[in-house]
């Protein structure tokens, strides 16, 4: 696959690196790219507009308020035109505007108003890119859904060595045509995922019920950053007071046998991602009318086990999906205990979370998960949102199911 016809629209920060724009849109020209440029005022100081314009036969855009412009908002026009964004380099300073809204010029506002996905390229010195605000700033734009390429380690043009050289056009051309590449296998066999979020009540009497603590924060994120890979999804949710999520399906449920429902009417999928909390019991029977506090007798209630939702998909169907994901929700042994459960399950793969932890467990923003495979390899997801958490194990996931399938 190639990056042909591609729209990619460059922003050129301020800094040395600038010079290295022209070759990657030489490299881009060559393989048959769309591209345009935003010169910021710093930007300018290292590149000419004539150089770029000469290299894009197109016009380089520089200021906010342009009398040529015909009936088009640029900031607007030009988001909505490119197929992703190219920030290179981008300075600690391009990446604080960034991480506050920052709204001042051309560049920012685009980034500001743009739909598409946007690729930050950072170059600087290593202690400013090491310095805490910068690494608050990148774990800022990083929950914002930024994509980053690099820093990479080598010698910079201060002199010194270390993390900040910025990753050369080659570098960044590859990264593209995996981007690309992905997204349009990923069109081609129009994927499809559901994904189980929520908790599920299991009904004692039209008043009472036992539930799980579940949130559904996680399983939302998931779904939502599984839409923008471009992957069909359908949500299956429990009681939640969380938003829809636009252009996911969703299909709301009460109790897990609701749930088994419509996973088993959702399938066949290729991806089946089980983050909800499911009751693992049920009353044996429940009771039409309120049961009186003074007849109420909690010994007198038998319950019965749940069908076990992620053990159906994994091993009890003929539609198994290709990948079947699980969450594992623990509170000791975290890794012992998730890598056990993924072996009874027969599942692809685990992800583990301790929710002893209150800054990371149930009805958290935040979550820590350890990725666990069939081979007992181990991946950490540092704390982080949830948001961020999600767009990571979309791609995990993205990138086992295109590893595990033949696209001749």
């Amino acid at each position: 696959m190639t990056l042909k016809n591609k729209k990619i629209l460059v922003i050129i920060g301020g800094g040395i690196a600038a010079y290295k724009s022209l070759d990657l849109i030489r490299l881009l020209k060559k393989n048959n790219v769309d591209v345009k440029t935003i010169l910021t005022k710093s930007g300018k100081e290292f590149v000419t507009p004539l150089s770029l314009s000469t290299l894009t036969k197109s016009k380089t855009f520089e200021n906010m308020f342009d009398s040529d412009a015909e009936a088009e908002i640029d900031h607007i026009a030009l988001s909505r035109w490119a197929d992703i964004i190219i920030v290179m380099p981008t300075t600690a300073n391009f990446m604080s505007k960034l991480s506050i809204g920052k709204a001042e010029d051309l560049a920012t506002t685009v980034l500001l108003a743009a739909d598409k996905d946007i690729l930050l390229v950072p170059a600087m010195n290593v202690r400013m890119w090491l310095h805490k605000a910068t690494q608050t700033n990148f774990k800022i734009l990083q929950d914002f859904g930024y994509l980053f390429l690099g820093p990479e380690k080598g010698e910079m043009a201060c002199g010194e060595f270390g993390e900040g050289k910025m990753s050369s056009p080659r570098q960044i051309y590859a990264y593209l045509k995996n981007y690309f590449d992905k997204k349009d296998i990923v069109k081609k066999k129009n994927f499809k995922a559901l994904v189980t979020a929520g908790p599920t009540r299991e009904y004692i009497d039209p008043v009472r019920y036992i539930s799980n603590e579940s949130s559904g924060k996680q399983g939302y994120e998931i779904a939502i950053a599984l839409k923008k890979l471009g992957i069909q999804t359908t949500l299956i949710t429990g009681p939640s007071s969380l938003i829809s999520p636009k252009g996911v399906k969703v299909k709301k449920i009460v109790s897990a046998e609701q749930m088994l429902n419509e996973v088993e009417k959702t399938l066949p999928v290729d991806l089946a991602v089980c983050t909800a909390a499911v009751a693992d019991f049920k009353p044996a029977e429940k009771s039409k009318n309120k049961i009186k506090k003074d007849k109420l007798k909690l010994k007198s209630i038998n319950f019965i086990k749940n069908n076990d939702i992620l053990d159906f998909l994994s091993k009890n169907n003929k539609n198994r999906p290709k990948i079947v994901a699980g969450f594992s929700a623990e509170t000791k042994n975290v890794i012992k205990n998730s890598s056990l459960k993924m072996k009874n399950k027969n599942c692809d793969l685990i992800f583990a979370n301790d929710v002893s932890k209150k800054d990371i467990g149930f009805n958290s923003d935040f979550n820590k998960v350890s990725v666990i495979d069939q081979k007992g390899n181990i991946k950490i997801i540092p704390k982080n949102k949830k948001s961020f958490i999600a767009n990571k194990i979309a791609h995990i996931l993205l990138d086992k199911l295109l590893d595990d399938r033949n696209f001749n």
